[in-house]
């Protein structure tokens, strides 16, 4: 059986690792082959509610299709924030599409961010840069990212990704969502 081929709609070591284990976790007999591209995701560099960051994760995950159309799957992976009540929250958003078009998409559970990184994001700065400047860290979102810094490693960015790039295969890996009784 030939290796399930993945593109990855990025270079980040931890999003990529995300990648390799929701994969692994969903396909145990299958070998995989990854590979890492740019892609364009179409928002701001920080995207700033819920709708922004998915829109990123669809536009990567069919930017990388674009770049490598011979593929099984083409993943993108898009982190976000948005303020809810005042207090600004860090999330991302999975969406994988299958070689028939499909997408799946799951959202990873939120974050609430201290005042101390609300601050910097406020001015501008994007979550990885505002939590390397408060926790005096470097390329932190390539690592465990503000779930890491924020958990003291309890959840970590490549985990909450995992999990959520899991659930984001299940409507292109379950035969119920494919189904003509439903």
């Amino acid at each position: 059986m030939r290796a399930l081929k993945v593109v990855v709609a990025s270079k980040n070591p931890a999003k990529l690792r995300a990648v390799q284990d929701a994969f692994a976790l969903q396909f145990p007999a299958r070998e995989r082959e990854l590979l890492a591209v740019d892609a364009d995701s179409g928002v701001a560099d920080q995207p700033a509610s819920d709708e922004e960051t998915r829109r990123g994760a669809r536009n990567r995950a069919r930017d990388a299709r674009l770049a490598v159309p011979a593929a099984d799957y083409w993943v993108g992976l898009e982190g976000g924030v948005e303020a809810i009540d005042g207090t600004l929250t860090a999330f991302a958003w999975m969406a994988v599409q299958d070689a028939a078009g499909r997408i799946g998409e799951a959202r990873t559970v939120s974050l609430p961010l201290p005042p101390a990184v609300k601050a910097p994001v406020d001015q501008g700065l994007e979550l990885g840069d505002a939590n390397d400047r408060v926790f005096a860290t470097v390329n932190s979102k390539q690592k465990g990212g503000a779930f890491g810094l924020l958990t003291n490693g309890l959840y970590t960015r490549e985990g909450v990704y995992t999990e959520a790039l899991v659930v984001a295969l299940v409507p292109l890996v379950n035969p119920l969502y494919t189904s003509e009784t439903n």
